[in-house]
């Protein structure tokens, strides 16, 4: 018998693929916009995170929902725990939410709750557009404290960079400001205690290979699901794959658990998916955490089916009607490997091809199990992205293997039909970034 509708906020991507996967046992609506395509994006003037919550609460009752869920960091997580908060709903607590992604706020709880796993830092004494003081210490890693995507993060060696870095354009403000003013709006009145989302932060720069830690909180109890490492592009901050099961020790997974612990307890935290962003450096064993997320990392949900057989967006469905997901059953894995290729481009003139149907259906015919994205983009959202980001993604792949080497093998050659470079390095026995010993 399915369950009574449940509403998914801003369901794009992973999330419009993955919730698609349960629409038999759970009745799904979704409401929200596309903050990367056109038309949809229009909507993000005059944009009213309560005024939207206020409608989707009105609507509600007609339309029988009786759960929400978002993994939209930008205003679909907000939104979900306001609206679950005025409706009665099991969710995520508002003040939890807007503690992990207010940046500047969850880097002063993570100070006081687990201060070895912190770095140093400050707001730029400076909104955006203004001048630059001196005085500060650089290197500094650089970014926004309210924002998604990595957008506007890096690192800055001096004065000129951080200038550069925030220099935009009138266009470039105007988005700045109405991406973040909706959450700004809520945490004013709901986490007084927090600064200004309009600003960046600088923090202490720190290294090591990143990782992800996945769980969900259910009544109180923190459970970890996995780690996920991060590889970058050589030589920069870029995310050039995502790779579960990998290398990280077990002691320094379980150092990473009792943080997310204290830092979630701290904030209040008792319901729902989380994900730890951190990195650790295996020469000194240092642990430092980047930030928190309070939602699933949906890009990730495919590889822990693909591995443990667990799907993450059941784990989401059943949190959002306030049922354990512990108990839920398990599909028969299919790799023992699983990565999610990022394919980017580092040269602004560049465009790469995008696969036509022909290249498509090779990919389907020779690789059954494959998940692909391609985002063509006109010259001038290359150009944005190249400000914000410092590179251009033109397309994820998804694909699973019996170990690290044959998952290579295979993005080299599905590569090969997409007419892309392959992002598991130039040969197929090079390592993707771990092995087999970070499941939670």
């Amino acid at each position: 018998m399915p369950d009574a509708p449940t509403l998914v906020l801003f369901n794009y991507d992973w999330d419009l693929v993955g919730f698609a996967r349960w629409r038999e046992h759970f009745p799904l609506d979704s409401a929200g916009f596309d903050l990367f395509s056109f038309p949809s994006n229009v909507r993000l003037a005059g944009f009213d995170l309560e005024r939207f919550v206020d409608g989707l609460a009105h609507r509600a009752r007609h339309r029988g929902w009786r759960g929400v869920t978002s993994n939209h960091e930008q205003f679909g997580a907000l939104a979900a725990a306001l609206l679950a908060e005025r409706m009665g709903w099991p969710g995520t607590p508002v003040a939890a939410v807007l503690a992990c992604q207010h940046k500047l706020h969850a880097r002063r709880v993570l100070e006081t709750v687990a201060p070895e796993a912190s770095v140093p830092c400050q707001p730029l004494p400076a909104r955006y557009g203004e001048p630059i003081p001196d005085g500060l210490a650089y290197p500094c890693f650089a970014k926004p404290v309210k924002a998604a995507f990595s957008v506007l993060a890096r690192t800055v060696h001096n004065r000129e960079e951080l200038a550069a870095l925030t220099r935009f354009r009138p266009w470039e403000l105007w988005v700045i400001r109405h991406l973040v003013e909706p959450f700004e709006r809520v945490a004013r009145q709901r986490l007084p205690e927090a600064s200004s989302a309009h600003r960046m932060l600088l923090e202490h720069p720190a290294g090591g290979r990143q990782y992800n830690l996945d769980g969900y909180v259910f009544n109180g109890e923190l459970r970890p699901l996995g780690v996920v490492e991060s590889v970058m592009y050589p030589g920069t901050q870029a995310f050039m794959r995502f790779v579960y099961p990998c290398a990280l020790p077990d002691a320094a997974r379980a150092r990473a658990i009792d943080v997310a612990r204290r830092f979630l307890a701290a904030v209040g935290f008792d319901h729902g998916l989380f994900n730890m962003e951190f990195f650790h450096d295996p020469a000194s064993d240092r642990l430092t955490v980047i930030e928190f997320n309070p939602r699933m990392a949906s890009q990730f949900s495919d590889l822990y089916l693909r591995v443990d057989g667990l799907d993450l967006h059941r784990v989401a469905l059943e949190l959002a009607h306030g049922r354990d997901p512990a108990i839920l059953p398990r599909a028969v894995p299919g790799a023992g490997v699983a990565a999610s290729f990022v394919y980017r481009s580092f040269d602004p003139a560049a465009r790469p091809p995008m696969p036509g149907p022909t290249r498509r259906r090779g990919l389907a015919r020779d690789f059954p199990d494959a998940l692909l994205f391609h985002f063509p983009k006109t010259p001038g959202q290359i150009a944005r992205d190249f400000k914000w980001l410092g590179s251009y993604r033109y397309g994820i792949l998804h694909l699973g293997g019996r170990d690290a080497g044959d998952l290579a093998a295979r993005c080299v050659t599905a590569s090969e039909l997409l007419g892309w470079a392959p992002t598991c390095g130039t040969a197929a026995t090079e390592p993707l970034g771990g092995m087999s010993t970070c499941r939670a």
